[in-house]
């Protein structure tokens, strides 16, 4: 059994009392109009919902400044909860930012936005548990069953504040806090670690293959037209195409959109023509569409695609620097044919192949792991937020055996110890 199931059994084994937000906060109302009423003198700081509504914390060192003068202002104070009252998205109704630190500029919350601050002198939560609860799945089943709207979603403040959520004892919201804290710090190192190492392993990758391909003119050099037939793309727009799985290779690191109709298919290395990415080289194996790039098929007499790709990769920078023109510049195919590309002998190349392509298919793993672990300790944070929070309400004993249960059973809750 957790610290968390012994103090519950101890201090409310008979549940957890629900109270509805009007019982427990005041309000703190938004204003209309705000933006259009700016003046020359007095200093606040004003948040709009975007500002909040993307972010479980809000840094008040973070937020915006604007002038106004002769309006009434909040003066938002640790552990007030702002929450957006409409979206473009349902999910996103009301849901909730706590400020962490006191605030000593005047605060205007735009009309999106409205909070709750604690009754005065009731004392019920420690500071960081209304972060954690007004999170939770229970909650958000709640504010669910009252957003309105089909395009614009918004929730009315009057039904919200008709909303109840537990209010367990202050002993068993403090080890709610440090248990999630801890979790969320865990998380995050870990994730700092992981994002590290790829960039670790990325720098290796890069210096290699820069140290592997600098032949320091002990090998001939070769212009790119000369071993590699230029494809140049075709002008097409989304609009004017059939979807289909496709990829359009508009310059881009990803495919810009699928379509039903390549205009290459094999290997070739795409080199991308115009605007930031100018330059940006790839390499692709399977039927694609180029079109604002251009492709190099390698002569395979001479040079080995993927060692062509490599070559043009250590050069990526260089190639962008070609680009010319106002407005959105470009590189010229003949420009391009003239770049210079060591040549080594084939089974040189082959080698050098061999070694790079083990660095990069290092990095794919690292770049592709690296989401899909942080997506796991998020949802994993998620399961056990949610189940931290959920409580049997006064006199239902079936909700709180089954959390208990729950808890014994989950062969990886000894974190919550």
């Amino acid at each position: 059994m957790s610290k968390i199931d012994e103090l519950i059994a101890e201090l409310c084994p008979d549940g957890v009392e629900y109270k509805t937000l009007s019982e427990l906060f005041i309000q703190l109302r938004g204003m209309s109009g705000v933006k259009n009423k700016w003046a020359e003198t007095g200093n606040c700081q004003f948040i709009d919902y975007m500002n909040v509504y993307k972010k479980i914390i809000v840094d008040v060192n973070d937020l915006p400044y604007a002038t106004v003068t002769n309006m009434n202002q909040t003066i938002l104070k640790k552990g007030d909860v702002l929450f957006t009252a409409a979206s473009e998205t349902a999910n996103e109704c009301a849901l909730a930012a706590e400020i962490e630190g006191d605030i000593q500029n005047r605060i205007f919350l735009d009309d999106h936005l409205f909070g709750l601050r604690e009754i005065e002198g009731e004392n019920r939560f420690i500071q960081g548990y209304l972060k954690y609860a007004f999170r939770s799945s229970y909650f958000r089943s709640v504010v669910n069953k009252v957003v309105r709207g089909a395009t614009r979603h918004y929730i009315s403040k009057s039904d919200f504040m008709n909303l109840k959520i537990p209010v367990p004892p202050l002993e068993v919201q403090r080890e709610i806090v440090r248990v999630l804290d801890n979790f969320t710090f865990l998380s995050a190192e870990l994730s700092a670690e992981l994002s590290a190492e790829l960039q670790a392993r990325k720098k290796q990758y890069e210096y290699y293959r820069n140290e592997l391909l600098l032949f320091e003119n002990k090998v001939e050099q070769h212009c790119l037209s000369e071993i590699a037939n230029t494809f140049r793309g075709e002008y097409i727009t989304q609009k004017n195409s059939t979807p289909g799985d496709i990829p359009v290779i508009l310059g881009g690191q990803e495919p810009a959109y699928y379509i039903n109709k390549s205009n290459h298919d094999g290997e070739v290395i795409v080199v991308a023509r115009s605007g930031a990415s100018a330059g940006f080289v790839s390499y692709w194996n399977e039927p694609i569409f180029i079109t604002d790039g251009f492709g190099f098929e390698a002569k395979p007499e001479l040079v080995i695609s993927k060692y062509l790709y490599y070559a043009l990769k250590r050069k990526e920078s260089e190639l962008n620097q070609m680009k010319r023109g106002a407005g959105v510049p470009h590189v010229s195919g003949e420009m391009l044919g003239k770049v210079k590309i060591p040549l080594p002998d084939i089974e040189v190349q082959r080698r050098l192949v061999n070694v790079l392509d083990s660095f990069d298919s290092i990095c794919s793993d690292l770049n592709i792991g690296l989401p899909a672990e942080i997506e796991a300790r998020q949802k994993q944070y998620e399961y056990y937020r949610d189940l931290l929070l959920t409580f049997a309400e006064k006199g239902d004993s079936i909700l709180q055996t089954d959390r208990q249960t729950d808890r014994q059973t989950d062969r990886q809750t000894d974190w919550l110890k």
